[in-house]
């Protein structure tokens, strides 16, 4: 009800109640007077009402104003100050999905090692210490890229920088089979010394083609995998989950790999230990418990086929095949045979030959904190100072003595002599009086390598590993003096 008409009737019943005062005492009068009082206090609520409206309605122009402002004043309703806030924080969440789409699947790993080495039993004053210090960093990333259809690709790049040859520059001088007793020492292409040089290790692309080809993907169990650029070769073969890790692992290169690819350089990489490669590999997982897969790798090797001066004119080619195995109580197995063909590989004496081996590499676990690992190599064609390699040793995890996180390694060696060299006459260095003198000697038997490590852990990231290496009739030379190697390495991994 207006507020005029509501005045029109208290006046009506006012002058109602003057000109008839016998009237007002009647009963009707009282309820008429509650009538006009009631209508009072409607007229007053109505009114505080239509106040409050038009303060609503001056907050929300205020409101609408400060919303169409990117800017917060001091004098804003705190509604939109809040609406403000919520909005930053849902953009700052878009945003970090955004980044966190974008950074899906990128793997990027860093590490750094350092070894410092002690050997008793070396000749003094030889080229190289007793004592070596070195330290070597890896950066590697693996970028996924756009599906191409079915087709899932990568790439994948490594860094490596160091400094320091550790004891293997004393140990080529003695004519050791085992040349390599610190598999971490780094210069980059046998660089100034003080000089710490990063360089790109590897760089490659990967595509895994599910088959068979054009098929429905998720009923594929068998993929066709395509990798070519920059690589090492031991990323693709002869790997082993025991004795394959010269940072966390065997320190000595004989039991990183197998000798007579490494130690004995059949693989013929570069300065740097990498070369140009191609890949092909066949992966069958129809038993997914117990999958197998079919490797074949083309490289460059040689002073000028490894760094891409004359890559494939004389190629190392490469077939291995691989199974997995489930043994002993269901626990983990793998088990590769391989073998290596080099049109222009290097014989003992410098001359140039076709050649030919074979190897193998295993690893299983035994226990539930047992890894057993055995390689072995033999040359078929080719003559090498040692043509016939056999390493064998195990991994015991430290969950035996309540430190689950730690490790025990141990292993050893045996590097026969290849019959042409034991035809030879070899230059060995014996220590006399501290004097160096150089004698020949008939190479013969084997030289024989065993190494010991324990591997701490001090945190996640951060391990320390005290090792010992003991090699016996170096060279193949039955009157060498033993040798001791103590090694303690520092590695923090992330």
């Amino acid at each position: 009800m207006h507020a005029p008409r509501l005045n029109r009737l208290a006046t009506t019943l006012l002058v109602v109640g003057l000109t008839a005062p016998a009237w007002a005492a009647t009963p009707e009068a009282a309820a008429l007077e509650k009538l006009v009082a009631r209508l009072e206090a409607l007229e007053s609520r109505n009114a505080d009402l239509e106040k409050q409206v038009r303060s609503l309605r001056g907050e929300n122009e205020r409101i609408n104003a400060a919303l169409d402002s990117p800017l917060l004043s001091e004098s804003e309703p705190e509604l939109t100050v809040r609406l403000k806030a919520v909005e930053k924080d849902a953009l700052n969440m878009k945003k970090a999905a955004k980044i966190a789409e974008g950074l899906d699947g990128i793997k990027v790993g860093a590490s750094l090692a350092t070894v410092i080495q002690h050997a008793s039993g070396l000749p003094q004053g030889m080229d190289g210490s007793s004592s070596q210090l070195n330290y070597r960093a890896d950066v590697s990333v693996e970028l996924p890229l756009a599906p191409l259809g079915d087709i899932e690709h990568k790439l994948f790049a490594h860094v490596r920088l160091g400094q320091g040859l550790g004891l293997n520059s004393a140990f080529s001088n003695l004519g050791s089979f085992a040349n390599t007793p610190n598999a971490l020492a780094f210069r980059a292409s046998g660089a100034s010394p003080d000089d710490s040089v990063a360089i790109l290790g590897q760089a490659w692309y990967r595509a895994a083609i599910p088959l068979p080809f054009l098929g429905f993907k998720p009923y594929s169990r068998e993929t066709l995998e395509l990798t070519f650029g920059k690589m090492d070769i031991f990323g693709f073969f002869d790997q082993n989950t025991a004795a394959g890790d010269e940072s966390r692992q065997f320190l000595n290169s004989l039991f990183v790999h197998n000798p007579l690819l490494d130690a004995g350089r059949e693989v013929g990489v570069d300065a740097n230990g990498f070369q140009p490669g191609f890949v092909a590999s066949y992966l069958n997982y129809f038993n997914k418990i117990e999958p197998w897969r079919l490797s074949f790798g083309v490289f460059g090797t040689g002073a000028r086929g490894a760094n891409y001066q004359r890559s494939l004119t004389a190629p190392l080619t490469m077939v291995q095949a691989e199974k997995q195995l489930k043994l002993f109580d269901s626990r983990p197995g793998n088990y590769r045979i391989y073998a290596w063909n080099r049109s222009q590989g290097v014989d003992f004496d410098s001359t140039m030959a076709k050649h030919t081996g074979v190897g193998a590499s295993l690893d299983q676990r035994v226990g539930d904190g047992i890894n057993l690992f055995a390689r072995y190599g033999k040359m078929l064609k080719g003559e090498l100072t040692f043509n016939r390699a056999s390493t064998v040793g195990a991994e015991f995890s430290g969950a035996y003595w309540n430190r689950g996180a730690d490790a025990i390694g141990i292993a050893t060696a045996r590097l026969h002599a290849g019959n042409a060299y034991r035809s030879s006459t070899a230059t060995a260095w014996l220590d006399d009086d501290h004097t160096i003198s150089a004698f020949s000697y008939a190479p013969q038997g084997a030289e024989k390598v065993s190494e010991i490590y324990y591997r701490y852990r001090l945190s996640p990231q951060v391990e320390l590993t005290p090792d010992f290496q003991y090699i016996t009739q170096s060279g193949g030379n039955a009157d060498a003096k033993p040798i001791r190697v103590f090694a303690v390495r520092a590695n923090i991994a992330y």
